[in-house]
């Protein structure tokens, strides 16, 4: 009674898809990534990206939780910097002074390339592909980390790239999952290399980045963030100084010490 009552849906699912009763039978659980400390990178006070009228805030945005978020932080991260990001987003777009447009030739061009699943002839399966994304990723990349299964990954994400580029789907546009998968996989696939990269380049254990290889903190690599530019349909890794910290916060750091 005290697990159904404190794990309702918990005991539900176990229940119904692996027809586990976990109020009396043990159950299997696994690690899993659930929530991404590296992001887009954003400016702390407007929460602008790079990008001239783009502004990012919560999962999406990089910097707030250091290499390790803690629990309930995300909420309060949302609260704070979805308000900043509302309000800093309405005030650029008050102050432009001319309505952006937008090139015909290059709506096609983005047309085109969206349907092209449509028109694939390789026979790929988004799902197939997705679903061993998701293995290289979870055994490659996972808690435990080594230079050699990190490039090993990267060689399996050049090979997914590949395959994307042969990917069919069938059907309609309309309520179309393996042509969202489709599309979606793209970013998957990039941001799946971005980490990877970034985790290669961090050659340490630090927050939620373990490396195998390399056990212990590296104390210069604590005054800098990796990061992933593209240039030239190429990713850029590079490491950069982080800010220094304000005055009041020090304060306020060293206190709690």
């Amino acid at each position: 009674d005290y697990i159904k009552r404190r794990l309702p849906s918990m005991y539900h699912q176990f229940k119904e898809l692996a027809d586990v009763d976990i109020t009396k039978e043990p159950m299997e659980v696994g690690p899993t990534c659930h929530y991404f400390m590296g992001g887009v990178r954003v400016d702390a006070d407007t929460t602008a990206t790079t990008v001239p009228g783009l502004f990012a805030a919560g999962e999406v945005a990089a910097g707030l939780h250091g290499a390790n978020r803690l629990g309930g932080n995300s909420l309060s991260d949302l609260v704070v910097f979805g308000r900043r990001a509302g309000l800093y987003a309405a005030e650029y777009a008050k102050a432009l002074k001319a309505s952006p447009t937008v090139d015909a030739g290059r709506i096609e061009a983005i047309a085109e390339e969206l349907l092209a699943p449509f028109n694939g002839k390789g026979g790929e399966n988004p799902y197939a592909i997705h679903a061993e994304l998701q293995d290289c990723m979870q055994g490659l990349v996972g808690i435990i980390r080594t230079e050699k299964e990190l490039k090993q990954a990267l060689d399996k994400l050049a090979a997914f790239q590949q395959r994307l580029t042969r990917v069919s789907v069938d059907g309609n546009r309309q309520y179309n999952p393996g042509w969202h998968l489709a599309l979606d996989l793209y970013s998957m696939l990039e941001v799946s290399e971005v980490a990877t990269l970034a985790a290669i380049e961090r050659k340490e254990s630090r927050g939620g980045h373990t490396r195998d290889d390399y056990p212990k903190t590296d104390p210069k690599l604590a005054k800098v963030n990796v990061v992933v530019r593209k240039r030239q349909r190429e990713l850029q890794i590079s490491q950069e100084p982080l800010p220094e910290m304000p005055d009041d916060l020090r304060k306020l750091v060293e206190e709690q010490k």
